[in-house]
């Protein structure tokens, strides 16, 4: 926050604030003062500091800033979204964006593609993985410093636009002229047998084509002999509630409850599981942890308080609480909070927010520094009421959902070295060179993780890396590390061959909390 502007926010907030007071009190009587009124003496507020206050104000900026702080004193999860910044946010929902159908990244200062999306735009136009894009309609992009989102901003734009882009492929340059087209953003990142019964699904957020896209995923993986499943919902903040209702539907046999919605002015609403569920005879586990939230936890509350199958991995985020977004004259949006929903058993798992709104989005990290990443923490639910699951287990509400079987997060092999080249970019520059001339060498992802071992000159190329990326080496950091670091690069080459697809296959080979899914479907 700008220091000059400190003490002008909190007047904004109690103007707000006594508006809202007011025209509450007044509700139930004959004679109410116009809203009109109250609007006018906030623009006159307004107008008065965009005039008299000794410095210049962006009264549009104070405008919103203070509609977004007056939200978080209701709820964290209202939320005022400015009209640019609400297209990035549809997208996710809408699981689809406009653009080329290419994947990048940015390696040492260059845009280089490391997938095409089949049948997209760019792969109509005869663009490659291991292209290198130099110019974007005309603006150089190439040895500068540049980011992920300035690049999709030249790149994205509304279907049927065109966008000119210069390739540089073996030593020559080459022009391209690309009709945009409609993208889909999956939100299904892998769907794999791990052995002849089990199947792999993760899933990492719920958009409007997530239920559809489970569905086609597990037809697929039952075509395959698909008997148990090893459902991934960690790190999935959530998204749209009607596909999470679908979803747990596939699971659950008709007529059992999979969520109830209640709110003041909400129609009161109870979704039940209907016949003919496609999975309702496959063994399941559910993995979750702490960044698992809404939807997610809708779907791992169903199954849990129906009995229906395993919960594994550490106590979920804790979002109970329902949106609905509101369109404003100016295309801005009011995302705000209509309900809470609540699990079969009637619990509502969102935690409390009465910390500020910092505290409350940070509060994973002070789970962390109290060691609940690592042995689960019996304070949480000691105030709690107390539920029943339909088979009579204790189930609590009040602080998400808590796994049936905690596992705790690996850093077994993890070293300060390790870290700082994981998130250097060390590792997807390396395996983007390694796979230059090797990008049809595997048919597919399970030939690609029978046969490939990482070889100790890639090893000694990604050390070289991190010093030219001003990491020195540390040996003893090394040698501890050294089977985590075989393994990721493993993961990162698959990533660049078979996109993300190819990377969570390979880290289920070693990820405990997939490996302790597959222990207990195996008893």
């Amino acid at each position: 926050m700008n220091r000059k502007y400190a003490f002008v926010y909190p007047i904004l907030l109690m103007v707000f604030l006594a508006i809202g007071l007011l025209l509450g009190s007044k509700l139930n009587q004959p004679a109410q003062q116009p809203v009109s009124g109250n609007y006018s003496k906030m623009q006159e507020i307004i107008t008065l500091l965009d005039r008299e206050y000794v410095d210049s104000i962006e009264s549009k900026k104070l405008f919103e800033k203070t509609i977004t702080d007056m939200l978080h004193e209701l709820d964290p999860h209202s939320n005022y979204i400015p009209y640019e910044d609400l297209q990035a946010m549809n997208e996710q929902i809408d699981g689809k964006f406009g653009g080329i159908g290419i994947r990048f990244a940015i390696i040492r200062d260059t845009l280089c593609v490391t997938n095409v999306i089949p049948n997209s735009p760019s792969f109509g136009s005869g663009v490659l993985a291991g292209d290198k894009i130099l110019m974007i309609d005309g603006k150089n992009v190439a040895r500068k410093k540049i980011k992920n989102d300035d690049v999709m901003g030249k790149l994205k734009g509304e279907p049927n636009t065109k966008v000119k882009i210069q390739l540089y492929r073996d030593k020559k340059k080459i022009e391209k002229t690309i009709v945009r087209g409609v993208i889909p953003i999956p939100s299904i990142v892998c769907a794999q047998m791990l052995d002849k019964n089990t199947g792999y699904i993760r899933l990492d957020n719920f958009s409007v084509t997530s239920a559809q896209e489970f569905f086609l995923a597990a037809r697929k993986l039952k075509a395959e002999g698909m008997k148990k499943l090893i459902f991934d919902l960690r790190d999935n903040g959530g998204g749209v509630l009607d596909g999470a209702v679908k979803i747990a539907d596939e699971f659950l046999p008709e007529g059992q409850k999979i969520v109830m919605i209640k709110g003041k002015k909400f129609l009161n609403t109870t979704r039940y599981a209907r016949a003919g569920g496609l999975l309702e005879k496959t063994e399941l586990v559910v993995l979750i942890n702490e960044n698992s939230a809404s939807a997610s936890e809708i779907v791992a509350g169903a199954i849990q308080d129906n009995d229906r199958g395993m919960i594994i991995g550490r106590r979920s985020f804790g979002k109970g609480l329902v949106q609905q977004d509101f369109s404003l004259s100016d295309k801005s949006d009011l995302r705000l909070t209509i309900a809470r929903y609540y699990t079969p058993s009637g619990r509502c798992i969102q935690k409390p927010f009465g910390e500020s709104y910092e505290d409350y989005y940070h509060s994973n990290e002070k789970r962390r520094d109290n060691g609940e990443y690592f042995t689960p923490d019996s304070t949480v639910f000691k105030n709690a009421n107390k539920f029943k699951t339909l088979k009579g287990r204790t189930v609590y509400d009040g602080g998400g959902i808590s796994p049936d079987i905690f596992v705790p997060l690996d850093t077994s092999n993890s070293t300060i070295y390790y870290l700082t080249l994981r998130y250097s970019g060390a590792f997807q520059q390396v395996a983007f060179d390694f796979v230059a001339n090797k990008r049809t060498e595997w048919a597919s992802v399970q030939e690609f993780t029978q046969t490939f071992e990482t070889p100790k000159p890639l090893l000694q190329k990604l050390i070289a890396e991190g010093e030219k990326l001003k990491i020195p080496y540390d040996a003893r950091d090394y040698k501890r590390s050294e089977g985590l670091i075989k393994q990721v690069m493993k993961a990162e080459i698959a990533r660049q061959l078979f996109i993300e697809e190819g990377y969570f296959f390979i880290v289920a080979s070693y990820d405990k909390e997939v490996q302790k899914a597959l222990e207990i479907l195996k008893r």
